[in-house]
């Protein structure tokens, strides 16, 4: 019993002895640290921290032009009515509604039956009509012979003279009206005049149709558009179309003029196809103020469909050299614009500068910086005016597909 209290008495010692010496750190540690506030001196002075980090870059330096933007809306270059111009019930159609087709490729056939008939006559009129005019050419040989030797009266070759015109003139008729056949049983096989995409057709196997000269109407089949190329029509205002003007006239002789349009889907971001600006209208609308313009694209792989809206701009001025920077890069001071500068020895230095269009996805600064300066890119939240940074290069790059 004795040992288990003397062993009892010896922890407990040894526990009130640990806790004293915890809590004689804890003190000096606290006075430490009150002597280190109110005496710098009483211990050595700890490096300053380095200034905050800041991603800096020069201004992307590049030559572009000023450009107008218009609302534009795709067009066919060839767009055509296909129309019945022979009359007949309609025993074929030989396309898929909304399919590509070629040019000379068969889209319909109306019976051709009648007009086979009709043709056969025709040449069975002609082979008439050069039955006659062969005797009528030996009447007139045999009149001029018996004429030359006394037999025969003048009256009698002249009739055989005009025996032999009438003959003529009848095989004349006779072969147009061959030709007139064959047109008709041509006109039976619908084919496509050019390569494009066809619509519905507007007529079922069975129905009769009516075209040709007797038709008091003919009948509308489908319709045709071409795609590669196609058009893309806008209209330009006033000032737009003058500003254009004193670029094209403004040009150096001999130098060329940028005629590209550059155009965006609606759901395409900035202006990712190229077109050539190929036709501006000899008249200003009196009425709305603006004058038509056409601009041409390459459609090779058939994207792009008749009657889509898109965005496009055109170039009003040369090209010249600008400088562009973020637009994160930029800050609003009440009524003006500011860039963040880092001057050589880390010092923030703000420069008011005033902004022009976006290109390529970077804002056009006019005035206000010069090529050399670095600009805070990255990190403006630590970048106060006055301040010291550690400033990081970085790059600012341009994205050709934005705006």
């Amino acid at each position: 019993m004795s040992d288990i209290t003397s062993r009892f008495s010896v922890s407990r010692s040894h526990r009130r002895g640990i806790w004293l010496v915890l809590g004689g750190l804890a003190a000096a540690g606290l006075l430490a640290a009150v002597s280190t506030r109110f005496w710098p001196g009483a211990q050595a002075s700890l490096p300053p921290p380095l200034p905050p980090a800041v991603t800096v870059s020069t201004a992307l330096t590049t030559r572009t032009a000023d450009w107008a933007r218009f609302t534009g809306q795709f067009s066919p270059v060839d767009s055509v009515q296909i129309r019945a111009q022979v009359s007949g019930y309609l025993t074929a159609i030989d396309f898929t509604d909304g399919q590509i087709v070629h040019k000379g490729d068969l889209l319909f056939v109306i019976d051709p039956r009648p007009y086979q008939i009709q043709l056969e006559e025709a040449k069975a009129a002609m082979l008439s009509a050069q039955a006659q005019l062969a005797y009528a050419a030996k009447q007139t040989h045999r009149f001029s012979v018996l004429k030359n030797n006394g037999a025969g009266t003048v009256e009698q070759f002249d009739q055989g003279v005009q025996q032999l015109a009438a003959a003529q003139a009848a095989l004349d008729q006779a072969q147009a009206q061959v030709a007139a056949a064959e047109l008709n049983l041509q006109f039976c096989h619908v084919t496509a005049p050019f390569t494009g995409r066809i619509s519905t057709h507007l007529m079922s196997i069975g129905g009769l149709v009516m075209g040709g000269p007797n038709a008091a109407s003919s009948t509308l089949l489908t319709t045709l558009v071409s795609l590669d190329p196609i058009y893309l029509d806008f209209q330009m205002s006033e000032d737009d179309y003058l500003a254009y003007e004193h670029y094209v006239h403004g040009a150096t002789p001999g130098a060329p003029v940028n005629d590209t349009v550059q155009a965006g889907l609606s759901d395409e971001s900035g202006f990712p196809r190229q077109g050539t600006l190929n036709f501006i209208d000899n008249e200003i609308d009196p009425g709305s103020g603006t004058i038509h313009a056409r601009a041409t694209f390459a459609n090779p792989d058939l994207f792009i469909t008749p009657g889509a809206f898109a965005q496009l701009r055109l170039p009003i001025a040369a090209p010249r050299q600008v400088l562009l920077v973020p637009d994160s890069a930029l800050q609003a001071d009440q009524s003006n614009q500011e860039l963040m500068t880092v001057a050589p020895d880390g010092t923030v230095v703000p420069k008011i500068v005033t902004t022009g269009a976006l290109v390529n996805g970077l804002r056009e600064i006019d005035s206000g910086i010069g090529p050399g300066d670095k600009i805070v890119i990255n990190g403006l939240m630590r970048a106060w005016p006055g301040a010291k940074v550690t400033p990081e290069t970085g790059i600012i790059t341009a994205n050709s597909s934005a705006d």
